[in-house]
């Protein structure tokens, strides 16, 4: 069995890879060269799930939780060893489903049980993370590095290679990769192309994105007793509560017959029970908003 690890890491925007190299030489940073690797996401309810295969080094499946926070944050995980990646990719997508691929080119430096990545991750561009963990030895003493000696290392690391707060950010590469627009609405109108709605004919269709990645879509189910008929918002959040989740980072519908279909006042309601006021909400292809905007002062767990 897998034991669990954690580690604290931070990840930030890196305008300048060669001065961050630079930098990081001159505190004494042993550069352990340059790795090619690519990261299979697969659905899960909770927490993350990819495999990684790597060159040079072999292949293994990653389960980890972390909260989304832009500063340093604790994230617990376990890797487990991978003999065949190409089967176990399949049974996974087949199982799963596959939510996205990150291919990656990475630097990998190591200073004082720190090991500093810089990557250049293809359709996001450059970054520079920092990961101190708990099965790196500690350079400068005996034995491991404590939960605080980590996070003072993480902290100099910081100050030293110019990692202000604006570049920060929260989330993983996965998780920029997928909060686009074009992905949600995609799943959107194919949620749309199965609709029941013999009675009036108008389609809609609805994807909602999690914190975690996951997207869950819905159509409208039309009845013949017409008020007995459901939304295609309220379809897809009956989806993400079944699955396990519990919050919606993102808002997509789309319609046959509009360019633009905001929410009904009901659904708007229904979907603010698991959104913030600045949750993103696409309303086709061209036209964003958010759902403060649409339901102003609404009735909330407060109320």
């Amino acid at each position: 069995m897998a034991s669990p690890q954690r580690n604290l890491e931070i990840k930030a925007r890196d305008p300048d890879p060669a001065g961050s190299l630079e930098r990081a030489l001159a505190l004494g940073a042993e550069d352990r060269g340059e790795i090619t690797q690519r990261d299979t996401y697969f659905g899960r309810t909770a927490g993350r799930l990819k495999l990684r295969e790597q060159s040079p080094g072999d292949a293994e499946l990653i389960e980890y939780r972390r909260p989304d926070d832009a500063g340093p944050r604790v994230s617990d995980y376990r890797l487990v060893p991978v003999s065949d990646p190409d089967a176990l990719r399949e049974a996974l997508d087949a199982a799963l489903g596959t939510l996205v691929v990150v291919e990656k080119r990475r630097r990998l430096l190591l200073w004082e049980g720190v090991r500093i990545h810089l990557d250049e991750v293809e359709g996001l561009g450059s970054f520079v993370e920092l990961e101190a963990t708990d099965g790196e030895r500690d350079r400068s003493g005996p034995g491991q590095p404590g939960p605080s000696r980590r996070a003072a290392k993480v902290e100099r690391l910081r100050t030293e290679l110019d990692i202000p707060d604006e570049r920060l950010i929260a989330g993983g590469y996965s998780d920029l990769l997928l909060d686009s627009r074009e992905r949600l609405l995609a799943a959107a109108r194919a949620a749309m192309e199965n609709a029941y709605a013999p009675h009036s004919g108008f389609k809609v269709g609805a994807a909602l994105r999690t914190p975690t990645g996951a997207v869950y879509s819905g159509a409208n189910v039309e009845n013949a007793a017409y008020p007995q008929s459901q939304c295609a918002e309220a379809s897809a959040i009956g989806a993400l509560v079944a699955a396990g989740e519990r919050e919606i980072a993102a808002v997509a519908v789309v319609a046959e017959r509009m360019d633009v279909c905001p929410p009904c006042g009901g659904c708007r309601q229904r979907l603010s029970e698991f959104a913030a006021a600045d949750t993103p909400v696409y309303l086709g292809p061209s036209y964003t908003t958010t759902l403060g905007e649409l339901l102003p002062l609404s009735f909330s767990l407060d109320s």
